[in-house]
């Protein structure tokens, strides 16, 4: 009967879960695709950089308007919306790449058009959560939300590799478009969003006036802001090393390009995140919620360091394997802490100055990294001096030294960052 029971409440939500993870699998088989693609016509990492960057970039410039706009609106009509106009996008592709007309430029202006689309969809989708989970199931949710991203980050390559070999890129983007009319389909006929009389009644008021109030709400409340701010300054360590392009850039360096190497580290960044998603969702609710997410910070950093020193794929699948595996636990946290201490009807208003704020750092962490692996750091390696011995004495030499240091230093800026927050007692007002 309390099986039962929990399918009954979440019913909407289950729905909605996983008919989008079937959109999301489709999505990140046709980015995979695409990167593949991509690096064939220009053979140059920062083509690759540039997707990402023209993914996150819209999305902080015009993340806070959007998010306003996304407390005024229908939230199941903003989601239908977007996720419309980001099927048009994939279909925009096909077309040009049947015509024998794509170019690499295309992918940039469509990833940038995409990425202002999120900038509606994710406040207003965050919002429609909330209304749907009853709050004793926040953590549980979050946990199910990372299992579904951990499986789709391992199933992708895999599917989009095979889909590649057989039938080529119209297959991927097919099979892109089906699961969008699933998703659109089950949201559309069979998941009850209940509007919110709160963010009903901010329609009333003038936009700037709507606009003002996310960022006064922080503001008012400086604990979530430092909060938030933190979490700025760990994305752009993490980008820096194992979250960016630097871990696909250590590894085939220090193993002589060898790809069955990178495959393997790869694959364990999934299995980690998998891991870790299922024991976020079958954990207990924790006493103090800021004391898990600082230590899963800390440690998950401090996995950097065995990146930087190891010199096989079994070290480096470990640690990241461990490293992944502190994530999921650290974001269900983290997410019922926003769900629970922010009002609903202003959570897609704070949401988006929350992104603003916390990702403006993630093209900022791509873009330094690459530019000091290749112009600063495997330089210094080449040359000899008093530094340059002190580091080659813990990290070796050759090929990759150079980004091993960026690993050492994420690695232990990252850990000491977070340690020191966990020991402040400021934020465990937070778990109050």
């Amino acid at each position: 009967m309390k099986e039962h029971s929990i399918f009954f409440e979440l019913k909407d939500f289950l729905i909605l879960w996983s008919s989008q993870s079937v959109s999301e699998l489709g999505t990140a088989m046709t980015n995979y695709a695409l990167i593949l693609w991509a690096y064939r016509q220009q053979g140059t990492a920062m083509s690759i950089t540039l997707l990402s960057v023209c993914s996150y970039v819209p999305y902080i410039l015009f993340g806070i308007a959007a998010g306003t706009l996304a407390d005024r609106w229908d939230k199941k009509k903003v989601m239908l919306a977007s996720d419309s106009i980001a099927a048009l996008g994939t279909l925009t592709i096909f077309i040009l790449y049947g015509t024998d007309s794509l170019q690499v430029w295309h992918l940039y202006l469509i990833n940038f058009f995409l990425s202002f689309m999120n900038a509606f969809q994710n406040p207003a989708a965050y919002v429609a959560e909330t209304l749907i989970i009853p709050e004793k199931y926040y953590a549980k949710t979050s946990g199910l939300q990372a299992f579904s991203s951990s499986l789709v980050t391992i199933l992708a390559p895999a599917l989009a590799t095979v889909l590649l070999s057989f039938f080529r890129l119209p297959a991927v983007l097919t099979a892109d478009l089906l699961s969008f009319a699933a998703a659109f389909f089950c949201l559309r006929f069979f998941v009850r969003i209940p509007q919110d009389r709160i963010s009903a009644g901010a329609e009333r008021e003038p936009f700037f006036q709507n606009l003002w109030a996310g960022l006064a709400f922080l503001r008012e409340h400086r604990i979530i802001l430092h909060f938030i701010l933190f979490f700025s300054f760990a994305n752009l360590l993490a980008f820096l090393g194992e979250s960016g392009s630097m871990l696909s850039v250590l590894v085939l360096a220090r193993s002589g390009g060898d790809q069955v190497a990178l495959g393997t580290v790869t694959s364990f960044v999934g299995i980690g995140a998998l891991a870790g998603s299922v024991l976020a969702t079958a954990a207990r609710p924790a006493k103090s919620r800021t004391k898990v997410i600082f230590l899963c910070c800390a440690f998950s950093f401090l996995c950097d360091i065995p990146l930087a020193l190891g010199r096989s794929a079994a070290v480096w699948a470990a640690a990241v394997f461990v490293g992944n595996l502190l994530v999921p636990p650290l974001n269900a946290n983290l997410t019922v802490l926003m769900r629970t201490k922010i009002p609903v009807g202003m959570q897609g208003r704070v949401l988006s100055v929350r992104s603003a704020l916390q990702y403006f750092t993630i093209p900022l962490g791509l873009c330094i990294g690459g530019i000091l692996s290749d112009k600063v750091l495997e330089p210094f390696m080449r040359k000899p001096s008093a530094f340059q011995h002190l580091a080659a004495a813990m990290l070796g030499t050759g090929n990759g030294s150079g980004t091993a240091i960026i690993f050492l230093f994420t690695g232990t800026l990252g850990f000491l960052a977070g340690w020191l927050c966990l020991k402040s007692p400021w934020f465990r007002e937070l778990d109050s």
